[in-house]
């Protein structure tokens, strides 16, 4: 067999190698099949991923094996792949890589990625999102009904407060929603609008959803405020997932939300329903909204005492944050010493 085939792509020819090597032992799926995959899907993945800076996720043993990290570029890539400054919490900085067209997908894939994930960011300025990205997050014991349930009332306070969300499955037991804005907040002020978003759905469905950071806490399905930190990403829409399966993290319409079964959603079905039904997610880029009834709905909360809530751990603590530690671990600790 051909150790490397080239797929023409956006009129270049980008080298698979390696392209029988199963990437998904047991549906079969090889790295060759998974790069036809995105090529077949490439209008709709683009528009999650194009001009942003990504983190490569490699899995260079395929979807049973651990990935690695790679938030910087490879030394040796084509002339014709870009890449960009971003800045990472910790102060330090990298040029990662940026895709714009389908052959960009192509060569990610074979460098073993098999989920994209984008920073909510523009390559021409990565320190102001131009997107809001509401994940949700099942506990174990939280069913998927719940998940839908909790999502339509994400809808509910988006249109409430002049975004339009787009909805997604996850590709594991959670949905994203994802609304573009106007490239006018920094992160904080992104995180502190997705903050106060978590905190009204939680309060309409307190049975259901929570905004508490630490997993001894939650119930229900969890909104996780921090995917607007800076440096955190979610798997972009068409994304494969690493799952058994090859399932697929897929744009929905509003209507699927009710009754989606995200098992239906894979590598193999996909690209049949993108070209019989199109892409529900074709509108996001001219659906850009503001964050400013967001951020008052944020100030009325830390007016009645609600500060800011944990960071993940890796970032410097805010002004504002309680103790990080979990609330557990807090009752333990000895008083001070007089």
């Amino acid at each position: 067999m051909a150790q490397t085939i080239a797929l023409e792509a956006a009129g270049r020819e980008v080298p698979i190698t390696n392209p029988y090597k199963v990437f998904f032992p047991r549906a079969g799926y090889t790295k060759l099949d998974l790069a036809k995959y995105y090529l077949a899907v490439a209008e709709g993945a683009l528009r999650g991923i194009a001009a942003r800076p990504i983190v490569l996720k490699r899995y260079v043993h395929g979807a049973e094996g651990a990935p690695f990290y790679q938030k910087r570029a490879p030394d040796q890539h084509p002339d014709w792949v870009e890449t960009c400054v971003v800045h990472f919490p910790s102060g330090r900085s990298a040029d990662s890589v940026v895709c714009r067209s389908a052959a960009d997908l192509a060569w990610v894939v074979n460098l073993g990625c098999i989920d994209l994930h984008p920073w909510p960011v523009r390559a021409f300025d990565t320190d102001h999102p131009d997107e809001l990205r509401v994940d949700l997050d099942p506990t174990p014991e939280a069913s998927f009904a719940d998940v839908r349930q909790v999502a339509l009332v994400v809808r509910e306070v988006l249109d409430e407060h002049g975004l339009v969300g787009f909805p997604k499955t996850s590709g594991s037991r959670g949905i994203h929603v994802h609304c573009r804005i106007r490239p006018e907040w920094e992160y904080l002020e992104t995180r502190r609008a997705a903050l106060a978003l978590a905190r009204a759905v939680e309060r309409r469905v307190p049975r259901l959803a929570t905004s508490a950071w630490w997993k001894e806490e939650r119930r229900g399905v969890f909104v996780d405020y921090n995917q607007n930190a800076r440096d955190r990403t979610v798997a972009s829409v068409y994304s494969v997932r690493p799952r058994p399966d090859a399932r697929v993290s897929c744009a929905l319409t509003w209507d699927e939300v009710t009754d989606v079964e995200p098992e239906e959603l894979r590598m193999d079905t996909v690209p049949e329903r993108v070209r019989t039904r199109g892409d529900p997610g074709a509108g996001i880029d001219r659906a850009a909204g503001g964050l400013e009834a967001l951020l008052e709905l944020a100030a009325r909360d830390e007016r009645e005492g609600l500060g800011d809530a944990p960071w993940p751990p890796h970032f410097p603590k805010a002004t504002g944050e309680g103790m990080r530690v979990a609330p557990s671990r807090a009752r333990k600790r000895p008083p001070p010493q007089a």
